[in-house]
């Protein structure tokens, strides 16, 4: 499959990354609108995902959001139908840690 082809086919697709950065880490979703080669990446309607062992998680509207790729962690894509069943008033996680060089 040629790179070209394989970039449309990519965007548009609803993923969540984890961002890391010496002040802690981030769970971001939304839209995938475009990425370079360097995993410098383009969201759309995204939010961050706020976890607290005591409450809920919490969702923080970010709107369009651009990432640089070296605080890129993972990606991975979401299936929209089993996100949509999950009760995140209900799930109770620690926050995400820093990452330690």
């Amino acid at each position: 499959m040629s790179r070209g082809s394989n970039t449309r086919s990519n965007r548009h697709q609803i993923i969540i990354i984890i961002l890391t950065g010496t002040i802690g880490s981030l769970c971001v979703q939304g839209t995938l609108k475009g990425f370079d080669q360097t995993i410098n990446l383009i969201l759309d309607e995204s939010h961050e995902r706020v976890f607290s062992s005591s409450q809920g998680v919490e969702q923080v509207v970010l709107g369009l959001y651009i990432v640089r790729g070296d605080n890129v962690a993972v990606i991975g894509e979401i299936d929209e139908e089993t996100d949509s069943t999950l009760d995140l008033g209900n799930i109770r996680a620690e926050p995400l840690n820093s990452v330690v060089h």
